[in-house]
């Protein structure tokens, strides 16, 4: 009978490659078939949508008698197609885009667990780390294209309903619709690179758990955990150390003159935790007895 020692001593079979095992093209068409892929992307797209009805019954946004003092993006939201898909940005940036990121990065390794189809795909063989290596890199992937899904629906949406033209700023100037776009692109860069943390989160528990909502829930309960974290003004600078303190330093983005400090950051803390979460993942499955 072989031992392991043989089975890890013995030479590859012929034409056997282990890079060439599940390619991201395989493991990318098996997420997108998924049904809560394309229920994701739906919700996202009908978001514009969404607001748009909201803003034609409610009528158009202001700072009016109840809307206090503070000057959001709202109060220009339907000022141009430009103004809507920023807008569009500002109300799902906080939550909604964390959920699909969680949703993709969590559910990814659990639900082959819960399948009991995980232990097949390493018998396949699929060494460890390439499988973790497609199943993030897609994961990520499938992310960021629902980031990009929304602010391409919003601004086609905008366009339709308020029309093409400068991105109006709520503290006053505007920027020319020509440079609004890279600096919509450059804010959903960013808003990625803030949600690597929940990915990295995701991503760890999806390797602890045979239970895909468990990774998932528990992904975002931890996102929010960190908000409430940086609402707490007694932490004082400590809450420079938290990813949510960040989130929204993208604004600085839509200003005449990008600040890029916030954002740089925001970037840091977010890629550092990011990183060595993926890196416990790694390190923890590559140990873990599959029995799933």
């Amino acid at each position: 009978m072989s031992t392991a020692a043989d089975l890890a001593t013995a030479p590859e079979a012929p034409g056997y490659r282990a890079r060439h095992t599940l390619p991201l093209r395989v493991e990318a068409v098996r997420q997108l078939r998924r049904r809560r892929t394309l229920l994701m992307g739906g919700v996202l797209a009908a978001l514009p949508f969404i607001l748009i009805i909201a803003f034609a019954i409610g009528g158009t946004p202001d700072g009016g008698p109840d809307g206090g003092d503070r000057i959001t993006l709202m109060d220009t939201a339907t000022a141009s197609a430009a103004n809507f898909a920023a807008t569009c940005l500002f109300v799902s940036a906080g939550f909604l885009l964390v959920v699909p990121v969680a949703l993709f990065c969590g559910d990814t390794v659990a639900s082959e667990a819960s399948w009991s189809s995980l232990r097949y795909l390493l018998a396949a063989p699929v060494p460890r780390a390439r499988l973790l290596w497609s199943k993030l890199v897609v994961a990520l992937g499938f992310s960021l294209a629902a980031m990009v899904l929304l602010p391409l629906v919003a601004l086609a949406a905008g366009a339709a309903a308020y029309g093409w033209g400068p991105l109006e700023l709520p503290t006053g100037g505007a920027l020319a619709a020509g440079d609004a776009v890279p600096r919509l692109a450059l804010v959903v860069a960013f808003v990625f690179v803030s949600q690597l943390v929940t990915a990295g989160l995701a991503f760890w528990l999806s390797t602890k758990t045979d239970a895909p909502l468990g990774a998932v829930g528990g992904a975002v309960g931890l996102t929010i955990v960190g908000n409430v974290l940086d609402a707490v003004t007694a932490l004082g600078s400590w809450r420079d150390f938290l990813p949510a303190h960040w989130q929204f330093a993208w604004a600085d983005a839509l200003q005449p003159a990008i600040e890029w400090g916030g954002m740089a950051k925001g970037a840091a803390v977010s890629v550092t935790y990011a990183l060595l979460l993926f890196a416990f993942a790694f390190r923890g499955f590559s140990r873990k007895d599959i029995v799933s």
